[in-house]
Formats: structure tokens, C-alpha cells, sequence
């Protein structure tokens, strides 16, 4: 084994079109003593230790020579944690890998990521640790990289391990994707959860199990959202059936907020390699855009140390404000949304709808709660993703509730959610609202002035209906929403269903 030391002074600072990346000194085995004779033992490897400051660029990253004849990488890490004060960032790294075709924001290159989720994992052509794209481990400058997600006051101790194993290359197998269509039930509505975790990120299931929990849950729909990695598309056609649509996508994680790309192209790969100051962000929209998905931000006032979310909702198609168990984050990200909704009305502006969804990661985490109820043409990528965009769709803590929303007035028109009541600003306007499944519950209408009408606790049996009069002078749209009952008066109950809003005008 050959031990190197990379400290400070052998670093090199570079500005890579975004965020500062640290490149460290070049790891060879071409040239390396006794070469080959490991080479004949089938085996070679080398380690790397250092120490990054606090401070140190997002990504740090470490050249590795490959020669020819390599079968196998495997890379191994591990560094120090010490304990910290509270309030006080302790010591968490990152770890990827980006092979001979370079590191280059969005570039060909990208060949996997786990983040802190692994301490080892190994690429071949036939094969690779999930998070890792398998394929040829082709002769040139790969580089790992490392991202000091925190670090504490003391610096942030490392070591990497890189063992090459040689031998014939193998094959790699084509990928086999999901269709796009299951057997729906024409115009309907569809439950869907797109925010979910296997083990080809941070997650704990398989895919398999995610399947079976995503029907338990009286779903129709999921989306495959791994953090920073496209490597679980091509492990979800087995999931898939008459009855489960899956859409594949990505949980793009940045260092200023995550962002879910729902229903993108299969293999699409979205760099996150990017801060807010770097703008750009509308660059990797476009990208998601370009790919046929969706753009949607993801618990956008989570608390987690770079979960906040900095980019603005110009280019979102709906926006994630109900992120598994409802918490004041999401009170607050409801809040915010509905704000936006008042710029919308009051500017003519383009809306955006909201979504929830459970970031199941592991037991006992539930999938499909909250959940999407969207109404689309059918069960396919593409009704689903043109019912989520037009904000035709509610939300749901589970497949227990159900509800009808909906406002008349004018001349016998009528108008869903997600929908514009085309009514005279002083015509009469009846909004109602119909539920099942939500017993103690009660039922709240909010307009452009807040919350207007709440109505009386719903029965044991669960089922219960409000009716409200309003004009579209009065109330610029009108959205509703289940509440349980108060836990902190005045503050509202834990929300049970939400819906999208009927805007109310001509």
C-alpha cells in the first residue's frame, strides 16, 4: 500500500463557472513503485490523508490516474468527528466520483454520488454500489469528489483509500426503464407521493419494497427523487405495473435548498453543483424543462443545515408545502404560498400550485403521506405532470380522505380546483366543499384576506360538507383547507387536506 499526504499548501483553488471547487494533488498508479508486481496479484492501492479547514470551497476534489486494464474501482473513506457543543457544526463529508470525461458543471463525466449516506463503493462495467453508474473504467483522470457539507472549528480530518482491481473490462447490461403509461381509469383522480428515498441515496429501502408500500398506500403514482444521482432509473421497471405509474426524476440537493425534478426523461442527470450567487439555477431548470419533467421546490423552510430554499419560484411549476409530517415548517412554506398566491391574483400573474409528499426515507417513515390527488386525462407521465402544473390537485394526509371543491355562480358556470370562475365582480358566488375520512375535523375557507369561514367539528363518521357566499370583489380566489383541532390556540390544528385554489373573476 502507498500512503500520500495532501495538506493546504499543495492545493489548488479553482472557480469552475460556480461554486469554488479545491483540487487536491494527482494520485497515480501508472508510475508507482512495485506497480507491476501488484498488477500481477490482480490489485493496487493507494491513500490519501488530509485535513480541510473550516471554510473550505463546497467540493474538493482529487485527481486519480487511472492506467489501462483496469476492471475495478473501489474507494473507501473515513474522517473525524469529534464531538461538538450544541449550536456548533460538527465534521460531515460528502463523497462522489466523476470519471476521465472531467468534472464540469452538467458535463458527461458524473458517474455517481452518495453523499454521507456510504463509506465505500466500487464501480466496474457490469456492476456498481447504488448511487454509481456501472461502465467501463476507462484509462485517464478520474476524480473523487469530496464535499465538506460541515466542518468543524478544528478542521476536518480525512482519509481515502483507492484500490484498483485489474482484469478483463466485462459488459455493461442496457438499462430497462419503466413505461410511461399504466392502466388508469380515463379522466380521474390519481394519488400519487413524488419525494422518496431507496437505497440509491440516503434511503434504507429498496426500490421493491417502496413498490409494495406505495400500493398499501393507495397510490397510483411515484416519483424516483435520490439526491444528486440518476442511478436508480434503471432499477424501477420491475416496480412498475398496470396499477403504479413511475416517474423517474431526481432530488437535486445544492447547498441553498433542495429541488425535486419530477418525471424527467429516463438517465437525465441534473448537476447540483451551485449556489444562489452563482445564477444558475435557471440554467438547470431549463435543463429539467428541456427533459420533460418538472421543476418543484422541496420543503423550501426545511431547518437543515443547506435545506432553506435561496432561488426564488420563477421557474417552479409547483412548489412541495406539505413535506411528511406536518410540522411549523410547513406551516410557514403554506404561508409563504399562499402570499404568492395574492402577488398572482393581484398582478394577473401565473400561480404556482402546491404539492405534498412524504420523503419517506426509511421504517418506519410512510409513504404516501401526505399525498397528491391530482385529476388527469389518465394515468400516464404526462396527464399527471399536466395536472400537477395546472394546479388541479389537493392534498391528502392519506388514501383515507377524500374531497370534492368547487364554486358556481354567474350563469350556471362552474369551476373546480385549480380553476378561474369566469363570474362579474359582483355576481353571487357559492363555494362548497364535500370530505370523507376526517372525523373531529373542521373545514376552513381562505380567500386574499385570510381565513373567511370555519365551519363546525366534523362527526365521528367522518364525512361533512361547508357551503360558503362570496363575489369575486370580495375574495380574489378561494382555497380550502381540513384542519385538526387547535393543539396551541390560536394557532390552527395539524392540517388533514388541502386543496389548490379556485380564483374567482374575469
Amino acid at each position: 500500500m502507498c500512503e500520500d499526504e495532501s495538506h493546504l499548501n499543495r492545493r489548488a483553488l479553482l472557480v469552475t463557472g460556480a461554486a469554488t471547487a479545491l483540487t487536491l494533488g494527482s494520485v497515480s498508479f501508472a508510475s508507482s513503485a512495485g506497480a507491476a508486481e501488484e498488477r500481477r496479484t490482480g490489485k493496487e492501492t493507494k491513500t490519501v490523508k488530509g485535513t480541510l479547514p473550516t471554510g473550505s470551497p463546497d467540493f474538493v476534489y482529487l485527481p486519480v490516474e487511472i492506467p489501462r486494464g483496469v476492471q475495478q474501482i473501489h474507494v473507501s473513506y473515513t474522517y473525524e468527528r469529534p464531538t461538538m457543543p450544541p449550536g456548533t457544526v460538527g465534521n460531515a463529508l460528502d463523497i462522489g466520483i466523476f470519471d476521465e470525461r472531467g468534472t464540469a458543471l452538467g458535463g458527461k463525466g458524473f458517474r455517481g454520488w452518495s453523499g454521507g449516506a456510504r463509506t465505500e463503493f466500487f464501480i466496474r462495467a457490469d456492476d456498481a454500489t447504488p448511487g454509481y453508474i456501472p461502465g467501463p473504467v476507462r484509462a485517464g483522470t478520474w476524480n473523487i469528489a469530496l464535499g465538506p457539507y460541515t466542518v468543524a472549528p478544528e478542521g476536518l480530518p480525512y482519509e481515502v483509500t483507492i484500490t484498483l482491481t485489474y482484469g478483463a473490462p466485462g459488459t455493461t447490461p442496457k438499462p430497462k426503464y419503466p413505461p410511461e403509461r399504466a392502466k388508469g381509469r380515463g379522466r380521474a383522480w390519481y394519488r400519487g407521493d413524488c419525494h422518496l428515498h431507496t437505497w440509491y441515496s440516503d434511503g434504507r429501502r429498496t426500490p421493491a419494497e417502496i413498490g409494495a408500500l406505495a400500493r398499501a398506500a393507495g397510490l397510483d403514482f411515484i416519483n424516483t427523487s435520490e439526491h444528486n444521482t440518476q442511478s436508480a432509473h434503471a432499477h424501477w421497471s420491475e416496480v412498475a405495473g398496470d396499477d403504479l405509474l413511475v416517474l423517474l426524476g431526481e432530488e437535486v440537493t445544492t447547498r441553498n435548498g433542495h429541488v425535486l425534478a419530477i418525471g424527467t426523461e429516463p438517465g437525465t442527470f441534473v448537476d447540483w453543483r451551485y449556489r444562489a450567487r452563482d445564477n444558475r439555477f435557471g440554467h438547470y431548470a431549463r435543463h429539467i424543462h428541456r427533459a420533460g419533467g418538472l421543476v418543484v421546490p422541496a420543503h423550501p423552510h426545511a431547518t437543515c443545515v443547506g435545506c432553506n430554499w435561496k432561488f426564488g419560484f420563477g421557474e417552479a411549476d409547483a412548489v412541495e408545502v406539505w413535506n411528511g409530517a406536518f410540522s411549523p415548517e410547513d406551516e410557514v412554506a403554506i404561508s409563504e404560498w399562499d402570499n404568492a398566491l395574492v402577488a398572482a391574483a393581484r398582478g394577473g400573474r401565473r400561480w404556482t400550485p402546491a404539492m405534498g409528499n412524504s420523503d419517506a426515507h426509511r421504517d418506519p417513515d410512510p409513504v404516501g403521506r401526505p399525498q397528491t390527488v391530482v385529476l388527469a386525462d389518465d394515468l400516464t407521465r404526462e396527464a399527471i405532470q399536466d395536472g400537477i402544473r395546472a394546479g388541479r390537485s389537493y392534498l391528502t394526509e392519506s388514501k383515507a380522505i377524500e374531497l370534492t371543491f368547487g364554486a358556481s355562480g354567474g350563469k350556471g358556470r362552474h369551476a373546480g380546483i385549480g380553476e378561474r370562475l369566469r363570474v362579474d365582480s359582483d355576481d353571487p358566488v357559492t363555494v362548497r366543499l364535500d370530505v370523507k375520512g376526517v372525523p373531529g375535523c373542521t373545514i376552513r375557507f381562505i380567500t386574499d384576506q385570510g381565513v373567511l369561514f370555519t365551519s363546525p367539528v366534523i362527526p365521528e363518521s367522518g364525512t361533512g360538507s361547508a357551503q360558503w357566499r362570496t363575489t369575486a370583489s370580495y375574495a380574489a380566489y378561494v382555497r380550502a383547507e381540513v384542519r385538526q383541532p387547535a393543539v396551541a390556540p390560536p394557532l390552527p390544528g395539524p392540517m388533514k387536506a388541502l386543496t389548490n385554489p379556485i380564483f374567482l373573476g374575469r
